[in-house]
């Protein structure tokens, strides 16, 4: 297991299936500026070979297991998944620590991967909610770690070659890896956890989140995405906090309020109430920086002016109104039934290990945050609102008259532009 500083074990009675999820904790806000994609590039080829095993050797050897791996690189890390049957977990789990060693970085197989990457982008630029979120991001966090998607740019992308991913492979190991293992332990366990203990552990680096990392107030409150489409997509929010921020539970209480179900202020405000949107929501993903908090909405041209308007009530609301006790106590239900379906599987929980490891965050951060939360008021949530969602920005995708006429609407509305 060489290279891994960190190990998680999680026993579960299970069928005889173990599952392990690694976290090196270096993802696209590595990225260096005109490499944007290189961390998603580079765990893609991760699984392309690496130790002993070429390609077709690699794959065979975890096909022929009924076993699976992947690699899907985030902003703060790249999370290595294997799931498979306790007996096999000998011969699969040195898979990891070979990944981490001696990746092989084939370059016939860089170019494929890069191809493929590059489509996904092109893909996605034709999906105007994409969109409107790559405006949003651009326009909240600027040439920051979060200011592209993992995949990054296409212009970087294509540049990138063989010699770019050896040095972002040389540093994968700088920020340390976890390794969590969740499930049926294996027999020979104790022997493959040897041979981790006996790599050499370095000494533990804090990895506590930077609760100061701050993206700077953005140039504008609005971007335009202009599409000749029948659809508008409208992306309302702010680079808040960093998960494990002593506010982020408020945040999390919120999201849940705003945007969790069918019973959620958003979707009862523009579908049940007026009908005037598609697809409503709120993105806040655990972060370990400044993380997104993001009001999102599709709806048509005709619809377009009132949904924003509604989008932007909601909002002007967290930071002037106390959530009534009913709404403040579902809210919480949902929270805490999101977390407990975020840990039915054994997947689930191992990831949740590692990525809490990974966030320099304890193992039992959930329970605290649990135990928190009947001490929360909605005169904190308001407050937490007031502190951090104060300076919201606006990303709208869809056809130009419409966009300048929401243009408007925003100039005129509560929030003020920087």
């Amino acid at each position: 297991m060489n290279g891994i500083t960190e190990l998680v074990i999680d026993p579960v009675a299970t069928t005889g299936v173990l599952s392990a999820k690694l976290w090196i904790r270096r993802g696209s806000g590595a990225d260096p500026l005109g490499q944007r994609g290189g961390h998603q590039l580079l765990g893609s080829v991760l699984s392309r070979g690496c130790g002993p095993l070429d390609h077709v050797q690699l794959a065979d050897l975890v096909e022929g297991c009924g076993a699976g791996l992947r690699c899907d690189t985030h902003e703060d890390g790249i999370l290595v998944s294997l799931k498979c049957t306790q007996t096999d977990a000998e011969r699969l789990l040195p898979i990891l620590g070979w990944m981490l060693q001696q990746p092989h970085l084939n370059p016939a197989q860089i170019a494929l991967e890069k191809e493929l990457s590059l489509q996904a982008l092109q893909r996605q630029q034709e999906d105007p909610f994409q969109r409107a979120f790559d405006g949003w991001r651009q326009l909240a966090y600027g040439q920051g770690p979060y200011g592209h998607d993992p995949l990054g740019v296409p212009g970087d992308l294509e540049s990138l070659h063989h010699d770019h991913l050896i040095a972002l492979a040389d540093r994968l190991n700088d920020g340390g890896s976890v390794l969590a293992l969740s499930g049926t332990l294996p027999e020979g366990i104790q022997t493959i956890l040897q041979s981790y203990e006996e790599s050499g552990r370095p000494e533990k680096t804090s990895h506590s989140p930077d609760w100061t990392a701050d993206p700077g107030q953005p140039d504008s409150s609005l971007t335009l995405n202009p599409v000749e489409t029948e659809q508008v997509v409208m992306m309302l929010g702010q680079a808040t906090l960093p998960h494990g921020h002593p506010d982020d539970l408020a945040l999390r209480v919120l999201h849940a309020h705003l945007g969790s179900g069918m019973s959620s202020l958003l979707f009862r405000r523009l579908r049940e109430d007026h009908g005037v949107a598609y697809d409503v929501g709120v993105h806040h993903p655990a972060r370990q920086h400044s993380a997104p908090f993001v009001m999102h909405a599709s709806t048509g041209v005709e619809r377009a002016q009132l949904s924003l308007e509604l989008l932007m009530k909601s909002w002007e609301e967290l930071l002037d109104t106390v959530i009534a006790k009913r709404d403040l106590d579902l809210a919480m239900a949902k929270f805490r039934g999101q977390l407990a379906h975020a840990s039915q599987t054994t997947g689930q929980r191992a990831e949740r290990r590692a990525q809490l490891r990974g966030l320099g965050l304890p193992d039992d951060h959930d329970r605290r945050c649990l135990d928190q939360l009947d001490n929360l008021t909605g005169v904190d949530l308001r407050t937490a609102a007031r502190q951090h969602l104060k300076k919201p920005t606006l990303s709208l995708c869809g056809p130009s008259s419409t966009l300048n006429r929401l243009e408007s609407v925003w100039g005129n509305g509560p929030f003020p532009s920087t």
